[in-house]
């Protein structure tokens, strides 16, 4: 978390609680576009992506971007559009976005409900509940989200969180199961569930747990001792689990550590920063926006990891100078097919951003507008259909 990010944490603290229950008031209805931006048919699998905006903490504004690889068109704002009959749109802090059979799954933080829409049309279906919900994975007939379950405050005391575990055919919550303090990111590998505990609202004294879930028990069986303000987390083909630690701001630096998910063990500390982080084939993305208490100021570095020979391949993925023209990177994506690399801007975090396109060699191709603070991507494989929900 840097400075900004910081101080939105502020503003939420200042608003006091938000329920537990979904809410979407607010002032705010904001504006649809498209926007030809070119890229033509990816020439695989992937028809276009998603792309949530998290939107100011506070101000009910994120959205849903979309981009279409067959006409290159990008579209801003479409929830709005496709569901005029959904009150203030999606709500309060997009926070996690992923697809899963024919239902796209929306994260909303401080609003504590998953947006359910169809893949295909992006309309709502349902709005599954959830206190302080974060972050959403899959196995078999059943999502699990992750749930700081206790008031958005900073708080000494605060609750240990929970993974809440939602049927897919009711679209209920069927179980919790307790694991660390504000649970972050979490991978499925094989019957066990990893969750990354931050322990972020208990700073100083931040969690520095995974917590391993036995899905045919739904109990936690394990604690692995890791770093402290554990945040992201991915696995490579060979079971090796990258989670990042954001240190604590001060003298404890970001890192990222390597579980092997055979035997539950750290098995490597890699000394570079990572804000966020994915893996394409044997290659780690990653970018860091390190802030420092100490200066007031921003690292921000962007690179790549090969996890197969263990080593930094590039501090700085961008080859064309681009990166000087970014001020907050706050997203980043990998398409599968094409392996363009895909970065945001969050900026001043209370403007539009702007996502960036870059070719595999790291040279800009486009760049557009989007929503206030682009974050979270997803790739789909269905083309998403022209018709709106009010023609």
């Amino acid at each position: 978390m840097n400075n900004k990010r910081l101080l939105r944490a502020s503003v939420a603290l200042m608003l006091a609680v938000l329920p537990f229950a979904s809410c979407r008031k607010g002032e705010f209805v904001l504006p649809s576009t498209s926007i030809e931006v070119g890229g033509g048919d990816s020439g695989g699998d992937i028809k276009g992506f998603f792309l949530l905006n998290e939107g100011n903490m506070g101000s009910n504004k994120a959205s849903l971007d979309y981009y279409d690889y067959e006409t290159g068109i990008y579209h801003v704002n479409i929830y709005a559009e496709r569901n005029p009959g959904v009150v203030y749109e999606l709500g309060d802090v997009g926070n996690d976005i992923q697809i899963y059979g024919n239902k796209l799954y929306a994260v909303i933080n401080c609003s504590n409900l998953v947006e359910v829409m169809d893949v295909n049309t992006a309309r709502h279906l349902a709005a599954i509940p959830i206190p302080n919900c974060r972050y959403i994975v899959f196995n078999g007939r059943y999502a699990y989200v992750s749930s700081y379950a206790g008031k958005v405050v900073i708080d000494p005391n605060a609750r240990l969180g929970y993974v809440a575990k939602v049927d897919l055919n009711s679209l209920q919550v069927v179980d919790t199961c307790d694991v660390g303090y504000q649970p972050e990111e979490m991978v499925v590998v094989g019957n066990k569930l990893y969750v990354a505990n931050s322990g972020g609202y208990r700073v100083p004294n931040y969690d520095n747990t995974v917590s391993v879930i036995d899905l045919n028990t739904f109990t936690e069986i394990k604690k692995i001792t890791v770093g402290i303000n554990l945040h992201r987390m991915a696995i490579d083909a060979r079971g090796n689990i990258y989670v990042s630690s954001r240190g604590d701001y001060y003298d404890i630096h970001s890192k990222v550590y390597v579980i092997n998910s055979h035997n539950d063990m750290v098995t490597d500390v890699l000394n570079f920063p990572a804000s966020e982080f994915c893996l394409s084939g044997d290659s780690l993305f990653y970018y860091s926006t390190e802030y420092s208490k100490y200066t007031g100021q921003n690292t921000i570095s962007y690179g790549i990891y090969d996890t197969r020979k263990k080593r930094v391949v590039t501090t700085n993925f961008i080859t064309d100078g681009t990166e000087k023209s970014i001020e907050v990177p706050y997203g980043l994506a990998v398409n599968p097919d094409t392996k363009e690399i895909f970065v945001t801007d969050a900026k001043n975090y209370v403007t539009p951003g702007t996502l960036y396109c870059f070719t595999p060699e790291g040279k800009k191709k486009w760049s557009v507008t989007t929503g206030d603070i682009p974050a979270h991507f997803v790739f789909t494989t269905k083309r998403l259909q022209v018709t709106f929900s009010n023609q």
